[in-house]
């Protein structure tokens, strides 16, 4: 699934080129595309008809297209697990399950494979003195938010008694973090997602949001990362970060720092990859012994 840097790669592409356009057509391929948008295809084509872009805007792993339409509304699209927004010419037109067209002719269209994302119209609400639009507002900031509280943070996740990977990857703690970048900032740390949230130290869960902040920057820098042609950016293309990750999908290949064997774990219907000598595990409670039994009253040795 693309996260936040991939987003971000798509969203910088858009902005590029589809700000001051405005939306002549819009034709629904796939009744899956807008089943989030509650008033069906015919509503969603007809508040994009004739609609401005006036911006663009992302969080977490959202993004969004500003529209001057009359209303205070966004195109809000979801890229689910293998969305696309591509502008010009489509490579695999079975795949496109909405195609719009600007008035400067260029084509807009969302292509996904499996399905899993859409489009949806939605008004802007206000939250912490920023408009968004209404499906994202219950998503915290992300890192790489000028409006990021990495102290605020801090202090949410010093109250969480679960491991530190799973908070990562709750997105109203923060968002657009997902399963590549969270392992990659862990190792970059040198904290296992193993280790709860509520053990570890405020200057060491600083230093993981930092490190996600730090990895993803690096990531956007490089157009993302892309394991297959499922993400690419608005011209079809894919990124390369995937060049320079140090932990997650190196099973069995050795730690760039210390030269340890990458390990995988099962985490979340997730892979956990991590090194066990720079990210050590946390150490488990001993086990009670089952079937003991104590005579007398005098107390167990």
């Amino acid at each position: 699934m693309p996260e936040l840097p991939e987003v971000e790669v798509v969203r910088r592409g858009l902005a590029g080129h589809v700000v001051g356009r405005t939306i002549t057509t819009v034709r629904v391929h796939h009744p899956r595309a807008v089943r989030r948008h509650p008033g069906g295809a015919a509503d969603l084509i007809g508040r994009l008809r004739g609609a401005r872009i006036t911006g663009t805007g992302r969080r977490g792993k959202y993004l969004w297209l500003l529209l001057d339409d009359g209303e205070s509304g966004a195109l809000v699209v979801h890229l689910g697990m293998s969305g696309q927004m591509l502008l010009g010419g489509v490579p695999r037109a079975e795949h496109v399950r909405i195609s719009a067209l600007l008035d400067d002719g260029t084509a807009l269209s969302f292509v996904d494979q499996r399905t899993f994302g859409g489009w949806q119209v939605a008004e802007l609400v206000e939250v912490g003195g920023v408009e968004v639009p209404q499906p994202v507002a219950h998503l915290a900031t992300d890192p790489l938010d000028p409006a990021f509280d990495r102290d605020a943070v801090v202090k949410v996740l010093r109250g969480k008694h679960s491991e530190i990977k799973r908070q990562l990857l709750d997105q109203t703690v923060v968002s657009g973090i997902g399963n590549i970048y969270a392992d990659e900032a862990l190792w970059r740390a040198r904290v296992n997602g193993a280790r709860l949230a509520d053990g570890l130290s405020r200057p060491k869960l600083a230093a993981v949001l930092d490190a996600a902040a730090a990895v993803m920057t690096d990531a956007l820098s490089q157009g993302g990362t892309s394991f297959d042609s499922l993400y690419v950016n608005v011209n079809g293309e894919s990124g390369y970060f995937d060049r320079s990750l140090n932990a997650y999908g190196r099973e069995g290949q050795g730690c760039r720092r210390c030269g340890a064997i990458i390990r995988r774990e099962k985490f979340m219907n997730r892979s956990s990859y991590y090194c066990p000598s720079c990210q050590p595990r946390p150490r488990r409670a001993p086990r009670a012994r089952s079937g003991t039994r104590h005579t007398g009253g005098g107390v167990p040795g």
